[in-house]
């Protein structure tokens, strides 16, 4: 990926600072960053010292802050997001003006400024989606594809998304949770042992990114194909590895709007998508409302797919967990640093 100026929506987060570290590895010249959080640019400003990257305070739902941001990048990944569940619940509308209206804005923006490539990502809950959260990015994802149904094939501007399932030890997800809870000799609070969730660490998230970047077609879905377990096999290998097996384990219930399992794609989806190997590539639907001149009955494709989600993907057992988890280098770090605090 040879890139000139960038722009990273969210970029003090788990995924943009992952994203940024990538790209300055790569050589590029110049990224931007776009947070609303001076107190995270500030830290992150300190942490990489370097010139190549600029900050601009703003937020996604000012469209004057994205078209600063915008003006004069090649291309756009949009991470800027509410992403917790419960919190989405609470305040819906919240979630509708970052992740429809502030979507929205970074979309027009990318094409006014004549940005090359804007990639958006998305979540396993846009599909089948049952709480505020997942609502809020399928409507991201109709408004991503719409616009690039507008701009067609020969646009300058290419529109493209990703969606992926839980990122490992990302900020405010489960493990770092559960490992603080270890840590404090608290018990482990889960909702119920047996959801099944998708295990993504951080750069298979950047991997899936630059794979979109690199193949995207107007208004394509990518996903990348991923392990899952149980929360239930997660506690007992995170117990495991900080040799902590009596470890008191809490189960408090569901949290609002929480699914059983999660899904990556549907099978209607996966009737006009394109294997990859590790990826699927979705198509987008490029019908006009003239249904008729397609086809005079229904697609009998769909028949021929079944849903891909966390229950029926590859679960990983215990060893496999604890074989995944060492592979994130900060956790590893903290695994070693309790191994040796006696």
């Amino acid at each position: 990926m040879t890139l000139d100026a960038v722009l990273i929506t969210g970029g003090t987060g788990s995924f943009g600072k992952t994203m940024l570290r990538d790209l300055l590895a790569t050589g590029v010249s110049e990224v931007r960053v776009l947070s609303r959080d001076e107190e995270k640019q500030d830290a992150l400003r300190n942490d990489l010292r370097d010139p190549r990257v600029r900050f601009y305070i703003g937020d996604i739902r000012d469209r004057e802050s994205v078209d600063r941001a915008v003006a004069g990048v090649s291309s756009v990944f949009h991470a800027a997001a509410l992403k917790q569940v419960p919190s989405c619940e609470f305040f819906p509308m919240e979630a509708v003006r970052t992740n429809v209206i502030g979507s929205e804005n970074v979309l027009r923006a990318s094409i006014a400024a004549g940005v090359r490539s804007v990639v958006c990502l998305s979540t396993d809950k846009a599909v089948f989606p049952i709480n505020a959260m997942g609502i809020s990015k399928a409507m991201m994802e109709k408004m991503a594809q719409s616009a690039a149904r507008s701009l067609g094939p020969d646009a300058r501007t290419t529109i493209s998304m990703v969606r992926y399932g839980n990122v490992m030890y990302s900020r405010g997800s489960a493990i770092p949770l559960f490992i603080r809870q270890i840590k404090a000799g608290q018990p482990i609070t889960v909702t119920e042992p047996n959801m099944t969730r998708f295990l993504m660490p951080l750069r298979d998230s950047v991997a899936l990114v630059h794979h979109a970047f690199d193949n995207a077609r107007q208004g394509d879905l990518f996903i990348r194909k991923a392990p899952a377990s149980t929360i239930g096999d997660l506690v007992i290998a995170l117990k495991e590895l900080f040799n902590a097996p009596d470890h008191p384990v809490e189960v408090i219930g569901w949290r609002h709007a929480e699914k059983l399992y999660e899904t990556l794609c549907s099978a209607q989806e996966l009737a006009q998508s394109e294997d990859m190997g590790d990826y699927y590539r979705i198509r987008m639907d490029e019908r006009d409302l003239n249904y008729k001149a397609y086809f005079d009955e229904g697609d009998t494709q769909t028949a021929a797919h079944e849903d891909y989600h966390s229950h029926n993907t590859h679960r990983l057992d215990v060893p496999g967990i604890k074989e995944l988890l060492m592979s994130l280098p900060e956790l590893r770090a903290e695994v070693e640093a309790w191994a040796g605090r006696v």
